[in-house]
This record gives C-alpha cells, sequence and structure tokens, in this order.
C-alpha cells in the first residue's frame, strides 16, 4: 500500500482536502479525508497529451532506442503520464517504419514511464488549410490504406472537405480509433457530416481551420457549437491570444476542452522532414508558418490560468477529457479504482512529483 498526501485533491466533484489517497496494486484504494497533511501539493490527474511530435531535441519521427527513455523523462517533468506520439503528412509508404519504431518503443519493459496510449497520425489526409504540413504531400482519403493501419494507431486528423471523408470516419470509428477533424476550411455540413459519422475531436482549435466570423462562420464556430465534438487547443501563448483561449474554454465548458502541446522537437530543427527553427516564441518555417510548439503540458495548463481559465477546468482539459476521448476510462481522474496516475503540484502550477500507476517517478 502506498500512501500520498495532498493538502487539496481534484475529484470528478471538484476540489477537496487535506485528503490521503491509498494506492494499492497501481490504482486508488481510498480517498480518507485526514484533520491535517505536512504537505501542501495539490494533487491532480496525470496529463493525457493526444499530439506530442516531438520534444527538444527528439522527434517523434525518427526516434530510436535510448530516446524514448529521454522523451520519457522530458514528459514526466511536465506531468505527462499518457501521450499520443505523432506523426506528420508525409508519403504514405514512408509510415510504416516510424509506425514500427513506435511499436517496439511501446513494447519496452514495465518501468513507471508515461504510456504510449498509441499513434496520432496528422495527415496526410488533410484539406485546404495545411499549415506547415507539404502541400504536395496532402493526398485524397484512401479507404484501403486506413483498413490495413496497425492496432495501434490510435487518432487520425483528417479534413472534413475530402471526398471519402465520411466513409472514412466510419471506417476508423468502428475500429475504435478516435477521429479528429483538422487542418480544414470545411463547410458547416461537412463538418457535421463527419461529426455525425463518429468524429469526436477538432485539431488545435483556430488552427489550421477557417475561423470565426459572425456572418461567415468557419470550422471553429461549427466546433465551439456542437455539443457532439470536442476541441484541442495549444495554449503557448501564440497560437491562440489569451482572450480567444478564454472564449473557446467558456464556449466548450469543462467537458469538452482539450489541452495539447503539439511539441515539436525544435532543438533539432525539423518535424518528420519538415525542417523549421524557433522564431518570436514558437517553431516556424522560414515563411513564418507556425510549425507546432515548444511548450509544456504545465506551462500551457499555466497560460490557461493566466487567461482566466479556472484551473480545475484547465487540469480536466489536460488529463479526464482526453483520456475520455481516448477510452481509457481506467485513469484521467482521481477516484477509488482508477489508475494511480497522479501529478503533485506546489507554488501554484509546479510540477514538485508524479506517480504513474502509484509509483513515483522522482
Amino acid at each position: 500500500m502506498t500512501i500520498v498526501d495532498a493538502a487539496a485533491v481534484l475529484t470528478p466533484d471538484g476540489w477537496t482536502g487535506p485528503t490521503r489517497v491509498h494506492v494499492a496494486d497501481g490504482r486508488i484504494a481510498a480517498l480518507e479525508p485526514v484533520d491535517r497533511v505536512g504537505t501542501d501539493r495539490r494533487l491532480v490527474p496525470g496529463f493525457v497529451d493526444l499530439q506530442v511530435n516531438g520534444i527538444d531535441d527528439v522527434d517523434v519521427a525518427h526516434a530510436r532506442g535510448a530516446d524514448w527513455d529521454r522523451l520519457d523523462q522530458l514528459l514526466l517533468a511536465q506531468g505527462v503520464t499518457t501521450w499520443c506520439p505523432t506523426l506528420v503528412t508525409m508519403p504514405l509508404d514512408r509510415y510504416e517504419r516510424p509506425l514500427q519504431r513506435i511499436a517496439e518503443a511501446m513494447a519496452r519493459g514495465e518501468a513507471p514511464r508515461p504510456t504510449i496510449a498509441g499513434v496520432h497520425l496528422e495527415g496526410p489526409f488533410l484539406g485546404r488549410s495545411p499549415g506547415a504540413h507539404p502541400r504536395a504531400l496532402i493526398v485524397p482519403v484512401d479507404l484501403d490504406w486506413l483498413a490495413s493501419l496497425p492496432a495501434h494507431v490510435a487518432v487520425v486528423t483528417l479534413a472534413a472537405e475530402q471526398p471519402d471523408a465520411v466513409p472514412a470516419t466510419r471506417l476508423l470509428t468502428a475500429a475504435g480509433r478516435l477521429v479528429s477533424v483538422g487542418h480544414t476550411q470545411c463547410s458547416e455540413a461537412e463538418f457535421d457530416a463527419c461529426v455525425a459519422a463518429g468524429a469526436r475531436l477538432t485539431t488545435h482549435l483556430f488552427n489550421g481551420m477557417s475561423g470565426v466570423h459572425h456572418r461567415e462562420p468557419g470550422v471553429a464556430v461549427f466546433s465551439m457549437t456542437n455539443p457532439a465534438v470536442s476541441a484541442s487547443l495549444i495554449a503557448d501563448g501564440v497560437h491562440v491570444h489569451p482572450r480567444v483561449l478564454h472564449l473557446a474554454a467558456a464556449a466548450l465548458g469543462v467537458d469538452r476542452t482539450v489541452l495539447v502541446t503539439d511539441a515539436v522537437a525544435w532543438r533539432a530543427g525539423s518535424v518528420g522532414d519538415i525542417g523549421m527553427a524557433m522564431r518570436d516564441g514558437a517553431p516556424r518555417l522560414p515563411d513564418g508558418t507556425l510549425a507546432g510548439s515548444a511548450v509544456t503540458m504545465d506551462a500551457a495548463i499555466r497560460h490557461c490560468t493566466a487567461a482566466g481559465i479556472d484551473d480545475a477546468h484547465a487540469f480536466r482539459a489536460a488529463s479526464t477529457n482526453p483520456a475520455r476521448l481516448l477510452g481509457l476510462h481506467d485513469r484521467g481522474s482521481i477516484e477509488v479504482g482508477r489508475r494511480a496516475d497522479l501529478v503533485g503540484l506546489v507554488d501554484g502550477i509546479t510540477v514538485e512529483q508524479v506517480w504513474v500507476a502509484g509509483t513515483p517517478t522522482r
């Protein structure tokens, strides 16, 4: 039995504490109210990042051997206990090798490391807002290729204006994969059709899509106003203005807001085979186009609270909501029976300690 004390614990019913969390066999066995604890830490669920292309100097598409251990440590330092390595647009025949390397990383022996929930394919079936993705490599949906994807592909971002977007969404959803609409300028009807077919997320709201106009609403509006779909946000202080971040959180509510880092190996200077460099606070292509971020999940939450978003809302956007979208109902909240993936915070939102299935990682 492991015991974790906290001055305050974020539960599905809100903050409570002081509390003593009992952990047995990697799961939360009890939440015991106590009069006092010898710590001022707050305890929140382990963070779940749906979109990580790389971090610092390690690019997911090229990671090998010890690179995965380094990614583990970089993720744990920011409180991430579950994540999706993300592959950007490339020729269809180029995905096999990085997918195999990620499968090998997933098969490593048990250790207190972040869980790889599965791969996020961001492309190549994108649309008229490619962002940093090479336009020449964006191709029409290939249903046979999608049907042949290995089981560890968990998330696919595609554009709703693709001619076969709806059958692709149905195919992927039937296979248990999360479909996210992104890099798109689709119509309202096209967006709603994808959501009706099973899409449950919009990739990095406002970025790589049509936006907000009072007479000609775009994908950002379609997403925020459709209760059947959640939306991810890159809260790095660059991709989305703080007031717009606040607006999105208010429109989406506590259950549909999802935080992602969309982090890239900015120090290595590449996202897959796409070259970029840090400039004006974010990784960019030579022409200034944003190419992912350098933000960490704890910093993203700090950006949210600085924008006036309630901290409990931001913590759930970084844990509960993405876990639910991935179908990981064993984690993402602090309650009896859930996996004890926990983050201890001090001094506001500074990561003090991380537990993976009840095992401390520092």
